[in-house]
Parts: C-alpha cells; sequence; structure tokens
C-alpha cells in the first residue's frame, strides 16, 4: 500500500484483501487513487490476473468513464480481457468523498476463462440445432467493421476455448478458419487479428505462410 492517500481510501484498503481472499485466487481486487492527473494503484491483491502491481496506471476502460468527471456511474458486471487474453468479469465502484468529488476506485477482476471452458463445453453437450456460420454476404457493405468483428468473434467461440488457453497450432487454425471465410480481405483485419490473438501483425502474416505451403503440399 502506498502511503499519504487519501483517508477515505486508507480505510478501504483492509476491502481489497478481504474480498480477494474470499473470492480466490481468480479474483484481483485493486484500489486506484484518483487525483488530478494521477490514476494509480494504491493497493491490490493477486496482481498477477493482468500482471499490474502498485504503481500501475488505472486501465482504460477506468479512464473513458472518468471523461464524465464526477457524474459517472459504477460500471457493473461486465466483460473484460487481460493483455494475455484471459477472459475477465469485471466491476469498478468510484468512491467520492464528502464533497462527492471522485478520489478513487475499487475494481474486481474475476478470470472466468476456466468457467468458459466449462460453459462451451456444457453447451455444445446440450446443443440441439446447427448455428448458422457468418459470412460477407450477410452483412451490409456499409458495416465493414462490424463484419469482422463478428467473423472473428464467431471463429474464435467455435474453438470453445479462450485465447489464453489457445496453442500456436490452435491459433494457426483459427487464421485459417478465418482466410477461408474471407476476413483478411478486409482492410485492417491483420492488425485486428494479431491484437485479438495477442500476437504481432507479423506473427499473423507468418501463420498465413505457413498454411499456404501447407495448402500447396496437400497437407
Amino acid at each position: 500500500m502506498e502511503k499519504n492517500i487519501h483517508p477515505i481510501l486508507k480505510s478501504i484498503v483492509p476491502l481489497v484483501n478481504s474480498v480477494a481472499e474470499t473470492l480466490g485466487k481468480n479474483c484481483e481486487v485493486v484500489l486506484h487513487e484518483i487525483n488530478g492527473n494521477k490514476k494509480s494503484i494504491v493497493a491490490i491483491k493477486n496482481g498477477n490476473i493482468t500482471g499490474r502491481s502498485i504503481g500501475s496506471p488505472m486501465l482504460d476502460v477506468g479512464i473513458k468513464a472518468l471523461t464524465k468527471d464526477d457524474n459517472v456511474d459504477n460500471i457493473l458486471n461486465y466483460k473484460n480481457k487481460s493483455s494475455d487474453g484471459r477472459i475477465l468479469k469485471s466491476s469498478t465502484t468510484f468512491i467520492r468523498d464528502e464533497k462527492e468529488k471522485i478520489i478513487g476506485c475499487l475494481c474486481i477482476n474475476i478470470d472466468i476463462s476456466q468457467f468458459v471452458l466449462a460453459k462451451n463445453a456444457l453447451n455444445e453437450l446440450v446443443q440441439t440445432d446447427v448455428n448458422a456460420e457468418v459470412s460477407l454476404e450477410d452483412f451490409d457493405s456499409n458495416s465493414v467493421n462490424d463484419v469482422l468483428v463478428n467473423i472473428v468473434s464467431s471463429t474464435i467461440e467455435s474453438t470453445g476455448k479462450p485465447v489464453a488457453y489457445m496453442s500456436k497450432e490452435e491459433k494457426v487454425n483459427v487464421v485459417k478458419k478465418l482466410n477461408e471465410k474471407g476476413a483478411f480481405l478486409i482492410k485492417g483485419a491483420i492488425d485486428y487479428v494479431a491484437k485479438i490473438l495477442c500476437v504481432s501483425r507479423y506473427t499473423v502474416y507468418n501463420y498465413l505462410d505457413e498454411i499456404r505451403i501447407n495448402e500447396k503440399g496437400g497437407i
């Protein structure tokens, strides 16, 4: 915990450890101090979930919310993602002083990646119909970004596995399916897919080269 923080925030610090201990190792609890341009962590438990520690900056979700100044509402039960592809269930509660000025926020990030795997397995077990495959023809030409997002999302969901748990071979297979669906004909697709798969754009190009070589070899 950092020293010289606001008394109200200091009184909340014990809650960080209590909540994390109660919900277990897959739950990251973070207390941020917000003071002018300073938006940094003053207390954290299970920081391995997002790879952060005391002094680390606030994530984009919280920073964007603060553009509404002190009128911002709490952001509860939303889906988030860590830098290494873990799927998170998150909540952000803003903390105010006696003058209703925001001085900090308490954030809870639960890694639900393993539960998503279990959910997908159960869905496959009880599924009785076939989901329609996303294709370029299903969308208006004015919705190119939506096309790309939907194609990538449906392709990854069809694997039944979060990106953080994918092997290189599984990521190559995702790229292969996207290529077959024409996803890479869409402007910006390489960068977007690289971001979603948590690899570099050059890695995606290497995957495509590998796929083409295998196809020429009849593999």
